[in-house]
């Protein structure tokens, strides 16, 4: 059996879910953060129905994901640029010296 079930509890309900081998415990981590996302709309009270919940917990951990994604881009791009400019410094050091 090379796809493991793990049960995991969202909103106070289970869910049987199959997972490649070694990925269990992400599923879990995975599960328990969505649970959580969903739990903070939910006690705000203005949201109701499980499906809205789910969609907007699922809108808020996109935006979240592709921010990061964005920011770690941006932060890439600054460590190229600082790079190529301490490569020029060396070069330009050592020519000198």
């Amino acid at each position: 059996m090379d796809k493991p079930t793990v049960s995991v509890n969202i909103l106070g309900q289970t869910f049987k879910i199959n997972c490649p081998k070694g990925h269990e415990a992400d599923l879990k981590e995975a599960a328990e953060y969505l649970n959580k996302q969903m739990r903070e709309i939910k006690a705000g009270g203005k949201i109701i129905g499980l499906e809205k919940i789910a969609v907007l917990a699922a809108l808020n951990i996109t935006h979240d994901m592709l921010s990061g994604q964005k920011y770690a881009r941006a932060n890439e791009q600054q460590l190229r640029e600082l790079t190529s400019q301490l490569d020029a410094a060396l070069t330009h050091q050592t020519k000198a010296g």
